[in-house]
């Protein structure tokens, strides 16, 4: 059970982190990061089609990864 929990959480680490990088970048520099946060804060920039689709998808995989972390630390013991 140990290995095969440990074998979906590489298989879901790189699968995070493939979708991370597909993702566009919403502003650049440290200004834009102030400031693009803000926005998706209070709602003014919505994302559409892919965007959308690989944000719900890096949910659902960070999601994933803190549940079979803690399962891979529960049966280890």
């Amino acid at each position: 059970m140990h290995t095969f929990l440990i074998v979906l959480l590489v298989i879901d680490c790189l699968a995070l982190i493939a979708v991370v990088l597909l993702q566009s970048s919403k502003s650049a520099g440290l200004s834009g990061a102030i400031s693009g946060g803000a926005e998706t804060l209070f709602g003014k920039q919505k994302a559409r089609g892919i965007d959308l689709v690989l944000h719900r998808i890096t949910i659902v995989l960070a999601v994933l990864f803190f549940v079979l972390s803690i399962l891979v630390t529960y049966f280890d013991i």
